[in-house]
This record gives C-alpha cells, structure tokens and sequence, in this order.
C-alpha cells in the first residue's frame, strides 16, 4: 500500500526575492503565511505554489486544449514534489462592468432564469394566465430535438391559442431579454441642464461652457464672438438671443479668423459650429479611452430607465411569473431569502412537476451556501458588480470556487480577509474547515491575526522587505509561535506586542472644528446625521454593506468637492473644509512602464541629470533619450520593457530578458553613460535605501527618496513596477506628493488602507497619517482593522450588520470613551476584546 502522501516539498525557490528557499507545506491542513509586505509570500504562494500546481495540471491535457487556455511559466525552482492541483484567489478582483450584477457575478441568476423558464406561469396573446405544468418543460424537450426555432410553444388551456413561450435564454439581460430602451444596463444617460454652464458669473472667454472645454472645441467662443455673441461679460449677463446660440444654436459651418497662442491669425472657411449641447454629443460619439469616457460622465446624470423600471429585462417578459413574483421582483430579493422564495415555490408546484423543481432548486441552494456562509446573505441579485467593495467582489470569487465541493485540490488564496469585519472572519474561518473536511489543502496569505490564530501551520516569511526578505524565519502551531523569539507574528498571536502608537497633536486654528453631514434616504441608509473632528484621525467602521462607503465616498467626498451643489441625499454639510483627496488602493499605473522612479519625480530630475553631463551634450543626447518610455532612448528590440515574449504554440507564453539590452530597458550606448560610476540602469536597481548615499548632494532626488523612506518602502527598487505593489504600498506610494506642504482645510479620505500589511507595516502606516495630521490633514479611515480603530482620535460606527440591517449609526465619540459605554455595537464588542488581549489601559 502506498505510503500517504503529507507535505508539499519545495526546494530551491528563487521566485521574485525568495532566497533559494526550501519549505514544506503540509497537505491535508489550513496553511497560513504570514511575513511583512514585499516579505515575499505571494511569490511563495501564488509564485511557487499555484503556479506549479496548475501548470502541472495542465500539462495532463491534451496539445489541443492547452492550446486554448492561459498557462503559468514554469516556476524559478529547483524542485516541488507532492503538489496537488490548485486554484487561486487573488488579492484584488478586477471591478465588473455596468453590466455585470451579483446574480451574473455568482451565476446565481443562471438558475433563476431557468427556474422562470421551466416553472414558470406563462400568460397566452389574449391574457390569459397558464399555471406551472410539465408541459412546459416538454416543450422545450420537443423544440431541442427539432429543427423549428420557433417550436418552444403550448397552447393555452382557456382559449386555446399557441404561443411562444419564453426560453432561459430570454430572460437574459446581457443577451435575448435586455430591454431595448436602456440595452440591459437599468440606466439611461441624459445631459445634466446644471452642468453645461460652470459658473453665470464667468464670460465664455474665462470658461464659463464647461463642454467647450472639451478637447478640439476651443474655438466654438471664436465662432460665437464671430456671431455677435459677447464673450467677455458674464454669461448671466448675455441676451436671450446669444444665451440661445450658444445652448441651441445649430450645428454648420462658418468662416473665422483663428487666433493662434504666438499671435498669428489664420482665415478658416470652414470651422463646424457645436453648441454646448452638440459638444458633448458629438465627444460621446468619438470617444473611446475610459479615462475620456470619465470626463464626459460629468456632464450626464444617469437615470432609472422609464422602460423597465430598472429591472434590465424588456417589460413583456415580467409577465411570467413564479409563486406569484416576475424575474425583476426576485432579483430584488436578497441572497438570505432565496431560500423562503424557493421553499414556498416549491409548495405550489404539482406533483408531477416536484422532481424537476426539486433537481433545479438544488443547484440554487448549492450556488447559495456558500455565499451565505461568507455572510453575503444582505446582497441582492439585481445589485450592480461596480458598486460592490474589493472585500464582496473577493468573497463572490471565493464562493464561486467552494460551490465545487472538489477533493485533492490545493486552493491558494492571497488576502481573503480583505473587507471582512471581525464577526465575518468566522464565517470564513469555518468555510476553510469545511474545504479541509473535503480532502483539500489550503494555503492563505493573510495579516489577519485571528485568521492566522486559526491556522494548523503558519509559515513566516521575512524577516524584512523586498532585498531585506525572502527567507524563511518561522515556522510552526500558532502555540509554538507566540514563544518562538525569531517570530513576527507571535507577539500578535499572545497579545504581547504593544499596539499603542505615539499620537501627534492636532493642528488646529480654531480648537473644536468639526464637520457635520447629514444623509437621508440613499441605498440602506435613512437619515443618518455624522459629526467628527477636523484636524483629527477617524476611522469609519462596520460591516460590510453597512453604509460606510455610500456615506464617505458617495456623500461626504462629492460634497466636499462641490459645497455648491451637495448630492442629493445629503441634506446638510456643516465644515471648515475645502479640499478632499480620496486615496484608494487601487494599483498605481496602467502598465509594467510605470515604475516607482517615473511615479515620483525621480525620473525626471535623473533625466536632467543624465542629460547636463559633458559626456551626453557631446553625444547629442537630451531628455527623450534618457527615458526607456522613448524611442529615442528604449531598446528597440524590446521597446524598452526589458523583456521579450516567444509564443511556443501550446505551451505558456515564454518571458525572457531581452537578449540585446539584458533586461535593462536602454539602448547599450545610452547605459554606457555614466554619472559619478553609475550608468542610468545601475541608478534604476538601486532601492530607495541605497540611493540615498548616493544622492546626498542632489536636493532634489534626496528630498524624494527621504519621503519613500519615511512611509516605509525605502526597499523598493526605483525601477519597480508600480502595478506589482500591493494594496497598501500602492496608498502609501500616492500620499508622497502631499507630504511636502500644508494640508489644512484638506481631508484625506483612506479605504482600506492596511490591505496587504503585516501589523508591523499599520504601525509604519499609521506614522504616515501622523506626518499628514502634522500637517495640518484631517484624516478619515474606512477600515476594519482593530489596530487602527485602537490608535485614533475618533470612531463612527455604522450597522448593526450589512445591507437592509445596515445603515444605521451604532456609535460616535472618542475612542476609550465608546469602549467605557455599554453598547449594541458588534464593532466595538470585538474592540474591547482587542484592547484587552494587548492590556491597553487608558
């Protein structure tokens, strides 16, 4: 009998920073790894483990079929025995379009419409109403084994005449059933009349047609002034007869003189007159990047689509009915009562038809469990994908995969705690249970430490960042870590780690300023009234769906960014505050060319300096040759990527570095320019601490880089690829350009910030928020982290948990203040606890 198989042997990783690493990660068990950010634990994970275990499975398929899927390079190691196949969760699912819904996300409505399209009740051409019978289901038997299209059909029992009768396919919002007003989006866009003229106040000649700002209409005031239309009085000023012309006035071709920027004049016969109107028509018409796309939004306001109500289904197919209710009503049902629709479905159902009913619902309840497990019973099916948080979007993902019920997979997942409350991590920690109980393995990287607490085996890695990383310092029980010296994460675990970070005092012109909002009626919330302190930290706390985000990102930061007109459902807006910066942790640039160097204004003042050497001017060589982003500079056989793609027919595309430039990105002539012994590729390997020595007498980079330091990615290579930090990193990356200069009267509004830290980053973290509070920076945190709730000045709490029981205001004050209260808050419960696992004392 062959012996059981009870670790995963890895030998030689060398992913990434990883430095020659041998682990073995045991089979059959829930595996935490742990390790401070850019440690090197998702290339363990994703890196090592997921990429070997599906590659390998792969490889089983057939040449035809590999083919046609997207394959993993092999691995940097030496060697990995006893892998199983593997699935991945990945730390940030990309946001869904307008289109997609958590019924379509979770394919949940998949089912529903199946469910309508067999047990449904059908009404005949003359109205009469057909109940729920096998012949339905027969007829569409009929028509899949006939060459009529047109054959799903019965006849109705009280008239007698045949109809067509509507397929699951039909009720389909991205295809057959989209209602043909909105397409299947629910909205319609109409031009917002207030947002055409930016301000009465202002003439045309200072801008005051917001849409003849739009690019190529900067010459629609020449055709105006040409017109007769007065340009250089205030717009609130002009005649009805120039208002008219330059609102309405119609679209044709006139002559003009153009003024050029250097003063010359140029004759044009044929310049096409767009009235403010017609500019963002015609702009809509032509535009194609999303970024334009976003611009244009500003001067629309989406509507409920008059057609179908919102529901995205052409309005002839809410007829059909089940237990009473159309397709639309149920996907306004939350998940948590699918389960009483589909128990008192299943009452109303014939005999006959009880079987069926029962094999289709149990694809429901299968598609359902696990998504109620990970508490996302407060969703509903008709919920658009783009509105939900980073943490929903994960969850859905993680459900999709559970649902399988598979045995011998290894699942490795990178973050799934993200957007968890405390009382959440629970269900999740129970779903892990559940996936071992079914024969699997699994692998999470996470900096939760209840998540962590609740692992068979924890591996660390570390013990620093980036080159500081990539080894193995820990490894064991969470009992054996918490007396483990050489461990991180153990004083975490024992609740003896001190978690009270020095606070920095406000700077307040006026002691006592505060912001008060009021929010009445907008998706779970009603009538919520939120006051808290300027010039202080506050952090916004809750379950997920509690109303956090539509309170601060949808309310609070659009009315700060127009007191003049406030959204909506705020109410009232009381503040001292003029300036908002909404810092998200969304990946810093679009592409692998954005690096830190050329985030920063590091690139820049190297390319000046590359440039002014003798040894350059002599060379010819400017600017554009010192940027890899340049032909005149790049590697011409990599374009200045550094690495070069070979397609091998069915095997994964292979990445190589470039075979001319070696990975360096520059032409050779150009890296052989050399400042102070450093050619331009030497200064991009090196990493912020590095670099600092060597640009102690150059102000301007020193100032840069000092900054990095200060934030904590001071092991970052100036070369590195933004869109490769994490969550966190990337947050902290975007605050450098705020931390030179006063930040009085700004709120800076942070989501989720701790994604991706070890607790010993949100201590670095949380240094950062004091730099911006010493500033002058009121600072507001939606968060679920309890190290941070521990260390501000101020907690608003909405719940009591998600959804339709959400939106409510549970708590507000001063931190050790709430905890002394007696309280219903879930929040501050699990808060307390923390506070008195690390025996903080105020």
């Amino acid at each position: 009998m062959p012996q059981k198989l009870e670790q995963i042997e890895v030998r030689g990783g060398r992913v990434h920073n990883l430095k020659n690493i041998d682990v073995d990660i045991p089979l059959n068990q829930f595996v935490a790894i742990s390790g401070p950010s850019g440690s090197g634990k998702s290339s363990l994970a994703m890196g090592i483990l997921y990429a070997e275990g599906s590659r390998r499975y792969l490889e089983a398929l057939s040449t035809y079929t590999r083919r046609r899927i997207g394959q993993s390079s092999r691995a940097d190691v030496r060697e990995v025995k006893h892998i199983p196949s593997a699935i991945a969760l990945r730390q940030r699912p990309g946001v869904p379009s307008e289109r997609s819904t958590v019924g379509s996300m979770s394919e949940i409505f998949n089912v529903v419409r199946l469910v309508f399209s067999r047990l449904g009740s059908p009404v005949c051409t003359n109205g009469h109403r057909v109940a729920p019978s096998i012949s339905i289901a027969q007829a569409f038997d009929k028509a899949s084994s006939s060459d009529d299209e047109d054959s799903w059909t019965i006849d109705c029992p009280t008239c007698g005449v045949s109809f067509n009768i509507p397929t699951a396919a039909d009720f389909a919002f991205n295809g057959n059933g989209a209602c043909l007003t909105c397409h299947g989006t629910g909205e319609v866009r109409q031009i917002d009349d207030d947002a055409i003229i930016k301000d009465e106040n202002m003439t045309i000649d200072e801008g005051a047609v917001a849409p003849w700002r739009l690019p190529g209409r900067a010459f629609m005031a020449t055709i105006a002034r040409s017109r007769g239309v007065r340009t250089d009085v205030p717009f609130k000023d002009l005649t009805d007869k120039e208002k008219d012309f330059v609102l309405h006035g119609e679209k044709k071709r006139y002559a003009v003189d153009l003024h050029t920027s250097t003063g010359r004049v140029y004759n044009n016969n044929n310049s096409l007159y767009e009235n403010a109107y017609d500019a963002i028509r015609d702009s809509l018409a032509t535009v194609k990047s999303e970024g334009a796309i976003k611009r244009l939004n500003k001067f629309f306001i989406f509507k409920t689509c008059p057609t179908c109500h919102g529901s995205r289904i052409k309005p002839e197919l809410l007829q059909q009915t089940v237990n009473g209710k159309n397709i639309a009503e149920v996907a306004d049902l939350t998940l948590g009562s699918l389960l009483d629709w589909r128990d008192e479905t299943l009452k109303t159902l014939p005999e006959n038809m009880q079987k069926m009913a029962t094999a289709i619902f149990s694809e429901l309840t299968n598609n359902l469990r696990p998504l109620l497990q990970l508490g996302l019973d407060y969703l509903s099916l008709s919920r658009s994908g783009n509105t939900l948080s980073t943490g929903e979007r994960q969850r859905i993902q993680l459900a999709k995969t559970l649902r399988t019920e598979t045995t011998g997979v290894l699942y490795v997942l990178d973050e799934p705690s993200i957007g968890l409350h405390p009382d959440n991590v629970k269900g999740l920690i129970s779903v892990f249970r559940e996936l071992i109980a079914q024969g699997n393995s699994l692998v999470v990287v996470d900096h939760n430490v209840d998540l962590i607490g609740a692992a068979d085996w924890i591996i660390e890695v570390g013990p620093g960042s980036g080159v500081k990383g990539g080894n193995i310092i820990a490894k064991g029980t969470p009992a054996q870590l918490k007396s483990d010296a050489r461990s991180l994460i153990g004083p975490y675990l024992s609740g003896q780690a001190d978690i009270l970070l020095e606070k920095t005092a406000p700077v307040a012109p006026k002691k006592g300023e505060e912001t008060a909002m009021e929010v009445a009626d907008f998706y779970n919330i009603k009538d919520v009234k939120v006051k808290f302190p300027e010039y202080e930290i506050t952090t916004v706390t809750g379950f997920s769906g509690a109303g956090k985000s539509s309170l601060i990102l949808d309310s609070l930061v659009p009315a700060l960014e127009n007191q003049k007109k406030l959204p909506k459902q705020v109410k009232n807006l009381q503040t001292n505050l003029k300036h908002v910066v909404s810092v998200d942790a969304k990946p810093v640039g679009k592409n692998t060319r954005s690096s830190v160097a050329t985030y920063t204004t590091i690139m820049d003042h190297l390319r000046h300096l590359f440039s002014d050497l003798p040894e350059a001017k002599e060379k010819g060589y400017g600017l554009a040759n010192f940027s890899y982003n340049n032909k005149a500079g790049a590697c011409p056989n990599c374009g200045g990527l550094g690495m070069v793609g070979l397609d091998v027919q069915y095997l994964a595309d292979i990445e190589e570095l470039c075979p001319v430039c070696q990975g360096n990105r520059f032409k050779p002539e150009i890296a052989a320019i050399k400042w102070h012994g450093y050619s331009i590729v030497d200064v991009l390997n090196l990493s912020v601490e590095e670099a600092l020595p060597v640009f102690s007498d150059e102000p301007k980079i020193e100032r840069e880089l000092k900054l990095l330091q200060e934030i904590g990615l001071d092991y970052l290579q100036l070369g590195q690829s933004t869109p490769s930090l994490s969550g966190g990193e990337a947050q902290r990356l975007k605050l450098v350009k705020h931390l030179n200069k006063s930040q009085k009267q700004t709120l800076f509004v942070f989501d989720e910030p701790t994604i991706g830290l070890h607790p010993t980053d949100v201590a670095t973290l949380f240094k950062v928020f004091n730099k911006l509070k010493a500033k002058g920076a009121t600072i507001l945190i939606i968060t679920h982290d309890l190290d941070l709730m521990t260390n501000a000045d101020y907690l608003i709490d909405l719940g009591p948990r998600g959804g339709s029981a959400g939106g409510q205001l549970m708590a507000e004050g001063q931190v050790f203040d709430l905890l002394k209260e007696k309280t219903n808050s879930l929040t501050l419960q699990y808060l307390k606890e923390h506070v008195d696992k690390f025996h903080i004392v105020d």
